[in-house]
Parts: structure tokens; sequence; C-alpha cells
């Protein structure tokens, strides 16, 4: 009996990949193509037929899993998946005679409910990859491209915009800014893109912040409920997770901590804006979903044609304030929060063990990891750092149109911790001290954590590098810091990084300048650092790229977000090992 039922869930799963598919690229075709109102109406009726089937199977396969192996999780998943269809097929069926509809029933719940099923069963092919021979850092580097591609692919569509059809390179430039999470743009968002347009965009900053993936790796477990010891090994590499027995509780706290920091920001980007700045609520509720979720994945990309210069922005320091937590706290890296979230748990239930019952505490907290230390006392540096340095440097600039010393403080702050890989501006940035300039430069190079949703070198690297200067002058022969010796293995992928990302962006900025020789070398520079380290600030020279220059801010956008280093590793074959250790001889310096 369950061998005919798994055979029958094989067939389910394989009739919905193929069909989900099928409906997905109608959908894609209606939003992005159609404008006629009889095939609108077609597609529809076509797309409620398949969902009444989608619905039909997800049943079957609901009740047919208590006779399977289905672990516990893939059952509750497609029973909430089927609850979802169920309610919206009831919803539908009650308000048929409505003329104008409601918000439950309008379309664009059925084509969420036939993309997610797209996306569960695309995702359960992913662990599929085991059976093949695949560098893990050669797939992270397709899996990116592929999306890049699939980006552009949609935003050449012509509903994307509103006068028409991108061209391949200004829809390559940006599909690669958002899955790449940077935030340049070729074009004005807000006035060229429909709400198709940017809701493609918003997809890809949301996928290309976590990772593809890491995206479909975590909905493939849930619905299949299951992953080999090859799957687990293949992830370790995708998501830097050292324990092979910890990567589907990884999986999960990545996801968990996303969604969670993003709505949480959302309510409070929300609570801080006016109803009357927005036409209607819609709006309102849309710039909010918007800015939190590219704000955590450190994207910088705004629905507002000023961004949040905006003038019913520029002055809402509660949003303003909203925003910076939301993009520091997805620059600090999912490892950080995870390490800190829990020795706050264990000594919070310590200190109430000892209150509640007198005695001594149960287990002691665990300690801040060495990685966590490194990362929180670099990242406070550079926050006080540039916060400070901006509010002496722009104090005759910029700050003077804020009135008040708190005011001049928060904007101070967004402008020095922007930077480091988030690329929102509240001010104009080619009024920015030349300074002011510079520093941003020196930010933007640094970049945010290893692990997180930012760019850059990393804040480790930079840290190491520092302890490095210190511990020579100090005549030391390694770096001790924290009561822990780092590795020669660390120090040399260190100077690896700094050394490749000054080599990259050297050609970068040279080729730009071959490309583009009517435009200053400070903003070919200031493009380049930015496109290197996925920020997206720019002096304004980004839309005045020629062709062949914003062909080189694309491939240093994606050389950016995936690692120079990473990229070579992906691409050269690993050396074989060698037994033996050459002569040693000291280099002059």
């Amino acid at each position: 009996m369950n061998e005919k039922v798994r055979y029958l869930r094989k067939w389910l799963d394989r009739i919905l990949l193929g069909m989900s598919l099928l409906c997905s690229v109608v959908i894609l075709f209606h939003l992005g193509y159609n404008s006629d109102p009889g095939i609108e109406k077609l597609t529809n009726r076509i797309l409620e037929w398949c969902f009444l089937f989608f619905a039909v199977a997800l049943a079957a396969k609901t009740f047919t899993a208590f006779q399977s192996n289905s672990s516990v999780i893939a059952r509750i998943g497609e029973a909430v998946l089927l609850f979802y269809f169920v309610a919206v097929i009831v919803a539908d069926s009650y308000h048929f005679s409505a003329k104008d509809g409601t918000e439950l029933v309008k379309p664009e719940w059925m084509y969420i409910g036939i993309f997610a099923i797209f996306i569960i069963e695309i995702s359960k092919q992913t662990l599929f990859f085991d059976q093949f021979y695949f560098n893990p850092t050669l797939l992270f580097v397709l899996s990116f491209l592929l999306l890049i591609l699939i980006g552009t692919a949609l935003l050449l569509l012509p509903k994307s915009t509103y006068d028409g059809q991108l061209n391949f390179i200004d829809a390559l430039f940006l599909a690669t800014s958002a899955v790449c999470i940077t935030g340049l743009s070729v074009v004005d968002i807000a006035a060229e893109f429909t709400g198709f347009g940017q809701t493609v965009l918003l997809v890809l900053v949301q996928i290309g912040g976590l990772g593809i993936m890491t995206f479909t790796g975590f909905f493939g477990y849930f619905f299949s409920g299951g992953f080999s010891y090859k799957n687990q090994l293949m992830f370790t590499e995708l998501i830097g997770e050292n324990k092979v027995s910890s990567v589907i509780s990884t999986l999960y706290k990545i996801i968990l901590v996303t969604f969670s920091f993003e709505i949480a920001g959302g309510i409070l980007i929300y609570l801080s804006l006016d109803a009357d700045d927005f036409s209607s609520s819609g709006d309102r509720l849309y710039f909010t979903v918007f800015h939190a979720v590219t704000a955590f994945c450190n994207a910088g990309f705004s629905n507002l044609s000023n961004g949040l210069n905006d003038a019913a922005l520029r002055f809402n320091y509660p949003l303003q304030l909203s925003v910076i937590l939301l993009y520091v706290m997805g620059g600090l890296g999912f490892g950080i929060v995870f390490n800190t979230y829990e020795w706050t748990r264990r000594w919070i239930f310590n200190v109430y063990h000892k209150l509640r019952f007198g005695k001594q505490y149960m287990y002691r907290a665990g300690m801040i990891s060495f990685n966590s230390k490194i990362i929180a006392y670099t990242t406070f540096f550079l926050i006080i750092f540039g916060f400070l340095a901006v509010l002496i440097l722009e104090r005759h600039h910029t700050l003077r149109e804020h009135e008040s010393y708190f005011g001049k403080i928060v904007t101070a702050l967004f402008i020095g911790t922007s930077p480091r890989s988030a690329g929102f501006n509240t001010v104009i940035m080619s009024e920015l001290a030349f300074p002011t300039v510079m520093l941003i430069l020196l930010l933007m190079w640094i970049g945010a954590a290893p692990g997180s949703t930012g760019g850059g070198i990393k804040v480790t690297t930079f840290a190491l590098a520092t302890l490095n200067i210190f511990s020579i002058t100090k005549g030391k022969d390694r770096i001790e810091v924290f009561g822990r010796n780092v590795s020669d293995d660390s120090i040399s992928r260190a100077f690896a990084i700094i050394s490749l990302s000054l080599i990259f962006l050297g050609a970068a900025v040279f080729t730009l300048a071959v490309t583009d020789p009517e435009k200053t070398l400070l903003s070919l520079a200031f493009e380049t650092f930015s496109a290197y380290s996925t920020t997206g600030l720019s002096l304004g020279v980004t839309p005045n790229l020629s062709q062949a220059g914003r062909l080189v801010i694309i491939v240093t956008m994606f050389v950016g977000r995936v690692g120079s280093l990473t990229l070579l590793i992906a691409l050269v074959r690993n050396a074989k090992p060698k037994d033996y250790r050459l002569p040693t001889e000291q280099m002059n310096f």
C-alpha cells in the first residue's frame, strides 16, 4: 500500500511542477504583456480551473500523507497550503454574484497560490543536485546568474514599465542590481516602473538577499520533509555552516530571522508614516513592505523618485531611525544574531531560575563566539566613527537644513551608517563635502559583516588587517585578540580578499575611464566602489554611463556580491594536496 501511495505522490509532484510552471508563465504573460480584456478574462477562467485542480491534487497529497513516509513538517506544510486554496475557492464562491468583488477574491490571490505551488515544487528539485558533481561554490555563483537572467526576462516585459520595453542592457543592469542587493539604477524606478515591475524588483531583492539556494533549500526541505546527507554537505558550503547536523536548523533560523525583522521593521515604518502623504492605505502599505524588504536586505531601492530624500520624508526622523535599525541588523549577519539571541535567552533563563527558586544556575549561558565579538566591536566602532565624522564634516553643509539637534544627529547617523552597504540617502549626494565623499568611499569598501545581506570586503577582514598592523608594530609574529590566536589561514584569506578587491576596483575604474572619459575620476571611482560593495549610493553618474560603462558596473556588482575570492575558487580547479613542504624563505619589505 505504501509503495502505491509513494508512486501516486511522486506523479502528483511531477504533474504539479509541470502545470504550475505552465500556469506561472501564463500569469506572467498576463501581468507583463497582455493588455486585451478579452484575453485577460479567458486567462483568468483557465487559471480558475487550474486552481481547482491544484486544490484537488493538494487534497489527495494531504490525505495520502499519513500512509506515506513523509515527515510531520511536510504534512503540516501541505495542509496549510490546502487550507489557503480552499479558503480562496470558498470566498470566491460566496462572493460570486458580487459585481465589484472583494479584496479576498481578486485574481491576485489566485496567482499567489499558483506561484506558491511552483516555488515549492521547483524547490524540491534543488534537493536532487547531490546526484551530480557540483562544486558548491560554483553552484552558488550559477544560482545568482540564473536568477539575474530570469529577472532580466521579466523586466523586459512591456508592462514592467509605463513607456514600453527597457533595452536589454538596462534590464540586465536593474536585475543584477536587485539580485546583488545593490540599489544602483539607470532609470527612475518610481516614474518608469509599473506596480508589476516594482514587484519584480522587490522579489529579486528578497531572494537575492537570502540567496536563491537558501530560499529554495528551505522550501524544498519543508515540503519534502528530508535532506540527504549529501544535501547537508552541499548546504554547509552554501550557507557557511560548520556543522552538518546544524544545516537544517540554520536554514530555518535564516528564514525566520529575515521575515521577523522585516515584519517588525515594517510595523515601525508604517507607524512612522503620515497617512496624508499617500493617496491610499494600499500605497502606504506597499511603501512599507517595499522599504522594509530593501532596507533589511541592504538593497537601497526606493519606490519614490527621490528616495528617502523626498520632501515628505526628509524630516521624518522616526522613519529614518526605523530604516537604520533594519539595515544595521541586516548588515550584522545571521551568525551574530543567532549567537546573541541564544546567549540572551540562556542568561534570562538563568537569572529567572536564580530569583524564582533561589538555586544556582541550571547551566552556564553560552559564550559570545569569537567571530561575533569581532563583528560587534568593529561594527560599533565604524558606526561611532562614521557618525562623528559626518557630524563634524557636514555641520556647515547638508546638516544646516535640519533645525533641531535631534534632526542633525539622526541625519548624521544615517549618512554615516548607510554607506556600509545599505545605499539609502536622505540628502543629495552631490552636495556632500569632499572629505565626506572620501569617508563614504572608505566605508563602502569596508562593507558589512560576513554572512549578512551586505557587501564590501567585510568588517572581519578590515579588523584582521588592522590588528595585524598593531601586532607587527609590537614585534609579534601572530595576531592575538580576545584570548585567541587567529589562524594563519584566516590571515591569508583576509589579505587575499583585500588584494583582489583593490586589483578589481583599479581595473574597473580604469575601464570606466576608457568607456566614459568625459566623467570625472571621483565620480567613476565612487560608482565603482558603490557597485563592488553592493551599496547603491551614487553621485548621479550611473544613468549617464555609456552602454559599455553599464556593462562594467554590471560585472562589478556581480563580482562584489559573490565575492572575488569566491569567484576564483568557483572557476579554478582545486589543486591536489601535497604531503611535503618546501624550505621557508624570508622576504624583504
